[in-house]
């Protein structure tokens, strides 16, 4: 069983602030980072296997996406420019990785030896490959997207012009990667990665005080990486890992549209719930499909709309599972660092009752619920 550890690590970036040295006109955390980066890997992925690249593999895109999360959570403290630095000595690049893996071998034992295995493997063979690449592609897109911001709001600040130049070196390594070639010239795919990485400034729970505070796209992102993960747990196929983690990765992307609409006031009103979401439907349709290759839309709309983690197929109900533990350790965080507010409060335990004793597919959330008690 996956340990409250765990889960409490998965959510420790949300507190992690990002460009701290800086103008900032909006708060970038290292959460929000690492989603619009898997976003991006989405993107780019779903050009790779376009091309039938025979190189190509979800599996490997998404665990190493979870690899490098889990790194930064523990290296967060280390500036760019010295990360980078270090990343060229591979000798030291080793032996700081060895320290990173030591360091998160604890809490991330739960998740059995075969994952930590691989997360060693990754962090000290660092293999040149299409998955990674695509990977590294989407960190620097994402930082990019970042940079543009502080940019704007400090065109004369210190490091400004060497950061710039940092930038257009690093993307001058994409050149070769056909799938970066394609987003780049592609406008409405860059609008479509715009879209989504809008849901940073989207705060859950926005009318309450939260600490840590967590945006839509962070928490989109815990919610993929906590179906992924419950997946291996269960030995779900290879597919089966793919697609809950997707789902989880976009589940909220409507919100986009209609901004993050909590469920009592879904419920306030008989039918309100049928509209809103016939209207996200409808605005997906409009806004964000046509953004998108025709022969991506099918699979885009398996993971954005709502029937599919409501039903009762095994795989939406974990997903929903995810989607709603995510909820529930917000609420556990917040009264934990000390924010008391009976809304906080009555959805912590509500959740609770809901999944006492309760089992889906093999996965035991009453005894996860039990563990934060």
């Amino acid at each position: 069983m996956i340990s409250k550890s765990f889960f409490l690590k998965l959510h420790e970036s949300a507190s992690m602030q990002r460009w701290n040295d800086q103008i900032r006109t909006v708060e970038l955390t290292e959460l929000d980072k690492q989603a619009h980066k898997m976003i991006i890997a989405y993107v780019l992925g779903k050009y790779e296997q376009d091309l039938n690249n025979k190189d190509f593999n979800w599996i490997e895109v998404i665990e190493g996406g979870i690899f490098e999360f889990l790194q930064r959570t523990i290296l967060t403290d280390l500036k760019p420019p010295l990360f980078h630095r270090i990343k060229e000595d591979h000798k030291k690049y080793k032996m700081l990785n060895t320290w990173v893996y030591e360091r998160i071998n604890p809490v991330m034992a739960c998740l059995g030896d075969d994952f930590c295995f691989r997360f060693k493997k990754y962090l000290l063979d660092p293999e040149r490959n299409i998955n990674r690449r695509i990977i590294s592609a989407a960190h620097f897109y994402a930082t990019k997207w970042e940079f543009d911001i502080i940019e704007r709001a400090n065109p004369d600040g210190y490091e400004i012009e060497e950061i710039a130049c940092d930038i257009v070196a690093k993307q001058e390594k994409y050149h070769d990667l056909e799938s970066m070639q394609m987003l780049l010239s592609s406008q409405n795919l860059k609008k479509f990665v715009d879209i989504c990485a809008q849901l940073r400034f989207q705060i859950r729970w926005s009318h309450l005080h939260r600490v840590p505070k967590t945006s839509v796209l962070g928490h989109m992102l815990i919610v993929a990486m906590q179906a992924y993960l419950f997946s291996l747990e269960i030995g779900a196929s290879k597919q089966r890992c793919v697609n809950n983690y997707f789902t989880g990765l976009f589940h909220d992307l409507p919100e986009v549209l209609t901004r993050d609409i909590i469920n009592p006031v879904k419920k306030s009103i008989e039918g309100l719930k049928a509209l809103i979401e016939e209207y996200e439907r409808q605005e997906m349709e409009k806004k964000i499909y046509k953004l998108l290759p025709l022969q991506w839309c099918a699979q885009m709309k398996s993971f954005t709309e709502d029937e599919f983690i409501t039903t009762k197929t095994r795989d939406g109900q974990l997903v929903k599972a995810a989607d709603d533990l995510s909820a529930f350790i917000e609420a556990y965080l917040a009264m934990k660092n000390g924010i008391q507010s009976e809304d906080l409060e009555g959805a912590k335990y509500s959740l609770i009752e809901q999944y006492k004793d309760k089992v889906i597919s093999g996965v035991d959330f009453g005894r996860i619920y039990k563990s934060f008690e």
